[in-house]
């Protein structure tokens, strides 16, 4: 028996795409296999590591826990949609030269965190930072140098307005 495939048209990181998906395909899968955007990690399946995090409709979503059907109409951004011109983030720059990552695995729901912070609250305090990251778990940093990229961007982006 043949499970039954349902159209689904989103746009992602700008494009818009068309597909036909599986009910229950859930929207991390799809991104990773379908769309071969591996930027989007899967970690707990849970919802509660962040390694899957991306932006739906301009919010944080868990796309472990999304199923692909249900982006159906909306605007999804990954962590390779940072950034249209192909340049890197300014989040990018300052993670690469604080050397902000270790194993990498949590670093890009968190760059999707922190770019989400930035746009809402340009200049944040350290513990804006670690308050608004705290549902991103990475094992390897301990968070110090993630802090310091993220206030480090945000003076530059600042800089640049």
């Amino acid at each position: 028996m043949t499970e039954k495939l349902y159209p689904l048209t989103f746009t992602l990181n700008g494009s818009t795409i068309t597909r036909h998906v599986t009910s229950r395909l859930s929207l991390a899968d799809f991104l990773r296999t379908e769309m071969n955007l591996t930027g989007t990690h899967v970690g707990c399946e849970h919802g509660v590591c962040g390694a899957c995090t991306i932006r739906v409709e301009g919010r944080l979503s868990r796309s472990c826990l999304m199923f692909a059907i249900q982006v159906e109409g909306m605007t999804v951004e990954t962590v390779e949609g940072l950034n249209a011109s192909g340049e890197l983030h300014s989040l990018q720059e300052a993670f690469h030269e604080l050397n902000a990552l270790q194993c990498g695995f949590c670093t890009p729901g968190i760059l999707i965190t922190a770019a989400q912070l930035l746009q809402e609250t340009p200049l944040p305090s350290r513990k804006q930072i670690r308050d608004y990251l705290s549902g991103n778990y990475c094992r390897c940093t301990g968070y110090h140098a993630i802090v310091d990229a993220v206030e480090q961007a945000s003076q530059k982006q600042a800089e640049r307005r």
